[in-house]
């Protein structure tokens, strides 16, 4: 390749070859960057950095590690099942089970508008959007609750896969694309 040739087929002289315009006139690979919280925005903007793809990002808060995932989702485990088991035992399987419809439905919401379930406000970790540290919404929280049901499929490797994912996401996050902070 020669000096005035720019990589990857554009024309000399760092002109756009005739593949490379871009109708809209934006780069693609500038993304808008919102913060989260106080930390400079993730992924940070800019040229894309295609080499350190599966690696997390520089201005992305600390992921919460596996153990502060498996706290959290424990405590809202006994918010919900305590109430489920009592009045499935007290009253009846079917009340039991809209009991246990309501609590996916409230931690869903929880971590939709707030990006914390009463588990992850009590070990201080959120869920939010990976692209741009937002919250997830109602639908996307309830769908990536929903999507627990893929990590638990298979031998429950979906809830292991944080261990050795460099965002330490479950199936269900990467579903939903979303990534689990401890500030």
């Amino acid at each position: 390749m020669s000096e005035n040739q720019p990589p990857y087929g554009g024309a000399p002289g760092g002109q756009p070859g005739p593949y490379d315009q871009n109708p809209y006139n934006q780069n693609p690979y500038e993304q808008v960057a919102q913060p989260y919280g106080q930390v400079p925005a993730y992924p940070g903007g800019g040229q894309q950095d295609v080499s350190a793809y599966g690696q997390v990002p520089t201005g992305m808060p600390p992921l919460a590690h596996w153990g502060w995932r498996v706290l959290s989702a424990l405590i809202d485990g006994l918010i919900v099942g305590v109430p489920q088991v009592a009045v499935t035992y007290g009253v009846n399987r079917p009340a039991g089970s809209l009991v246990a419809l309501i609590g996916l439905v409230v931690l869903a919401y929880f971590e939709g508008t707030k990006g914390q379930t009463p588990g992850k406000m009590a070990i201080g970790t959120h869920t939010l959007r990976e692209a741009d540290g937002q919250v997830l919404g109602f639908w996307r929280a309830l769908g990536r609750r929903l999507a627990h049901f893929i990590d638990a499929v298979a031998c429950f490797v979906g809830y292991l896969w944080p261990l050795w994912d460099a965002k330490r996401q479950t199936f269900a996050d990467k579903i939903v694309s979303s990534v689990v902070i401890k500030p």
